[in-house]
């Protein structure tokens, strides 16, 4: 049982449990999510959180003394429970905690499982809950030598030195030629997640779920990553990026992000209570381990375990949110599932739309709710919805969750 966590039968209204424990998402936001460095560069980690944690209180109508804890993922902050500085910022009482998640790229993700796991625990409590990143602001590191000097560096490391701890996209690599995914499709899919991104952006799909930040003076209320004019023979054109003679390159990886994700949860029970017209019921997540030099296929096992004790299989689940670090390993991960990869990311993934590290297992959420809706309201049909996020150090992250009418 592991990082299990089983919440609930798949049940699409969640009757017949104890509605009480029956952990539910009301409401999920988002900010635009932009390239590190560039529009969002002055915002610091809570000055990005705290809109979106005061959009979710405006937009559920909720007191927000009722709120029991703030649970927010962070990788690369600077420490100091950013969770509770950004609920105070963002004009919760003084009696609302924080607790801030590192678990690297999961931390939104698995923030959001934690609530679960406490809603599921009993008393009807209600969290914001979520992730951010501010890569442009992150703090310098470093290590404090004997003599006093720092030795600064540029990622923490993730696991023993024996256990292997490779770069992110050497790692994509070694996913890459043990799973036996070419260049070639690497790019197809990546040049598909950008076209997707282009025709949900101007379709007007993103706009429901992003907070809009006033930066310098100027309105940021769309994400900068899709690229319209991105064509095959331009993706053909980048080298390998990590290793010499390699299938990975700057074109089929995903790009930093700064963006903060944050949903609103609560029991059944008590989201009835509230007047919710709707919801994702949360029905289990799950957290596992590989080989840290495999790390990018981590989310395949949390998913495949979680699908399996949940008596599914991937091609039972409607909508897949699969954070696109890398082509690679997105492909790996989806067909070691059984899953053709042109049925994730509808409507694109972070290899358009960016990687904001502890923020993203937040956006996999907060998109899938926003397709969800619309697929009821377009169809009158409930979605199963899969939130997979591969994990540094050799892990991965999945949560299953059903859209539904409350």
């Amino acid at each position: 049982m592991r990082g299990r966590s089983l919440l609930a039968s798949v049940n699409p209204s969640g009757r017949g449990t104890d509605e009480s424990r029956q952990p539910v998402i009301i409401a999920a936001l988002r900010s635009p999510i932009c390239r590190a460095n560039g529009q969002l560069k002055q915002f610091r980690a809570p000055d990005l959180l705290a809109p979106v944690l005061s959009s979710l209180l405006e937009s559920t109508g909720m007191d927000p003394v009722e709120v029991d804890d703030v649970i927010i993922g962070n990788a690369v902050g600077g420490g100091g429970n950013l969770a509770r500085y950004a609920a105070l910022q963002a004009g919760l009482p003084m009696t609302v905690p924080g607790l801030t998640v590192d678990r690297q790229c999961g931390s939104g993700l698995d923030a959001i499982a934690l609530a679960s796991r406490l809603v599921a625990a009993g008393g009807d409590p209600l969290y914001l809950a979520g992730g951010v990143e501010s890569i442009s602001s992150a703090p310098a590191r470093a290590h404090r030598n004997d003599d006093g000097g720092l030795d600064f560096y540029a990622r923490a490391t993730f696991v023993p030195p024996e256990f292997g701890d490779p770069d992110m996209g050497v790692a994509a690599e070694n996913v890459a030629r043990d799973f036996g995914v070419t260049r070639q499709r690497q790019d197809e899919y990546a040049l598909r997640s950008h076209r997707r991104a282009v025709d949900a952006a101007a379709a007007g799909k993103f706009s429901e779920e992003i907070v809009p930040l006033t930066s310098n003076g100027t309105l940021v209320d769309t994400d900068d990553g899709p690229k319209p004019s991105l064509r095959a023979p331009l993706m053909a054109r980048f080298p390998a990026a990590f290793v010499r003679g390699g299938t990975v390159t700057a074109a089929n990886s995903c790009f930093d992000a700064d963006a903060a994700s944050a949903v609103v949860i609560t029991s059944l029970k008590r989201a009835r209570s509230m007047g919710a017209a709707d919801g994702l019921t949360v029905l289990g997540c799950d957290t596992h381990g590989v080989d840290p030099e495999l790390l990018g296929i981590g989310a395949a096992y949390a998913a495949e375990r979680l699908l399996s004790s949940s008596n599914l299989v991937a091609d039972e689940v409607d909508l897949i949110e699969f954070n696109e670090a890398f082509a690679s390993q997105t492909i790996a991960c989806l067909e070691h599932l059984g899953v053709d990869p042109a049925r994730a990311n509808l409507e694109g993934g972070a290899l358009a739309l960016g990687h904001g590290y502890g923020a993203s297992g937040a956006v996999l959420v907060t998109r899938l709710f926003a397709q969800a809706r619309r697929k009821y309201q377009e169809t009158g049909a409930s979605a199963l919805g899969l939130a997979m996020i591969s994990i540094a150090g050799g892990m991965g992250t999945a949560a299953l969750l059903r859209y539904s009418r409350l």
